[in-house]
């Protein structure tokens, strides 16, 4: 039975549990539900659950007292995978949780939820895949154009918690700013720093664009570039350097973590970048960003924060958030020139100030 939300705001539970597994720019959103919650709640132990590939968005956290860690490439509807499953619901029902969290709103989570056996188990009533099944309470959202962000202060908002002025912190602690200082202390400034992948191909604006922004930021102010990514974005990351010619980047790709990657967006002056993970870290880390939107809302996903600023397509197909597409005619009219005059106020507003790294 779904019991009233007033309930909600007499809550002193001891033992939380808040469940966001993925993916990294969702977690990074959620970091402003937390930081609410911890300010009515300073002396409740909150537990986290996430993906194992994103634990370092957690580890050492500093509004966090425990970390579970959910292994989803190991599961599936595969026997073993179900087995592993049933063996992680388990170590959550040992948690002993007063209050269950759902951030995520889908069945995987929900049924997590459950696991817990917590007495209170919350989530937005407008979770998918039946995930609401397993709420005792259901948090009515903001209508469906609201920013990601604001949906998940609306539940913090049901627990009392003033969310007026969000705020977000990141694990990057002081050897991960050291890090960055040391790895930057070369670039000149203003320092731009880039990143050009995306999980989603509709999403990835092309690297000779990104080229083009960086050669027009040289020119103009002599910036010093930096460009990151994951691994897989190897690539995309060649492609721009052999479109960047000779002019000399400090090349990332693959070689920070987590905390590592948070410490130097905040460190650099601007950083442009797609529509992922590392455009909210970077948000959430105090850095000022300006995001390519393509096929995403800007409104509803967009970097969140004073110092971010979105640029977006004005194709017919916009915000249509499709995974793939053989046209791909924001490509095309989200041109340079359009991102341009953007990068260009934030760089020319830093050149005469000191570089967030000095």
């Amino acid at each position: 039975m779904v019991r009233p939300l007033h309930e909600l705001r007499d809550l002193h539970p001891a033992r939380v549990c808040i469940i966001k597994p993925s993916a990294l720019g969702d977690v990074v959103n959620a970091f402003s539900a937390l930081s609410a919650l911890r300010a009515i709640w300073p002396k409740a132990r909150i537990t986290w659950v996430i993906n194992t590939s994103l634990r370092g968005l957690v580890d050492g956290h500093p509004e966090l007292d425990d970390v579970v860690l959910y292994d989803r490439a190991r599961t599936n509807f595969r026997p073993k995978g179900i087995a592993t499953f049933a063996r992680f619901l388990t170590q959550l029902r040992k948690g002993e949780y007063d209050l269950a969290i759902d951030l995520q709103g889908l069945l995987r989570s929900g049924l997590m939820t459950a696991a817990t056996r917590a007495p209170i188990r919350v989530g937005l009533a407008d979770a998918r895949e039946g995930a609401t099944l397993f709420y005792t309470h259901r948090v009515t959202p903001p209508p469906s154009a609201a920013h990601a962000v604001d949906r998940l202060l609306s539940i913090a908002e049901s627990f009392g918690a003033d969310i007026s002025s969000p705020r977000f912190v990141v694990a990057a602690g002081e050897a991960d700013r050291a890090w960055a200082l040391d790895v930057l202390s070369g670039v000149p400034t203003p320092r731009l720093m880039l990143n050009m992948g995306a999980r989603w191909q509709t999403k990835r604006w092309p690297p000779e664009h990104f080229a083009e922004l960086a050669r027009r930021a040289v020119a103009a102010y002599g910036a010093g570039l930096v460009v990151v990514g994951a691994p897989e974005d190897r690539p995309i990351v060649d492609a721009f350097r052999r479109h960047l010619g000779e002019i000399p980047v400090v090349d990332l790709c693959g070689r920070t973590t987590l905390p590592q990657l948070a410490a130097v967006s905040a460190a650099v002056d601007l950083l442009l970048s797609n529509d992922s993970g590392p455009l909210h870290l970077a948000t959430a880390a105090g850095a000022r960003v300006v995001g390519i939107y393509t096929c995403t809302s800007p409104a509803q996903n967009g970097p969140y924060g004073p110092n971010a600023t979105a640029v977006e397509t004005k194709v017919w197909c916009a915000a249509s958030y499709v995974t793939t597409c053989s046209r791909l005619d924001c490509f095309a009219e989200l041109t340079p020139d359009r991102v341009w005059p953007i990068v260009d106020a934030h760089l020319a507003s830093r050149k005469s100030l000191p570089s967030p790294a000095a």
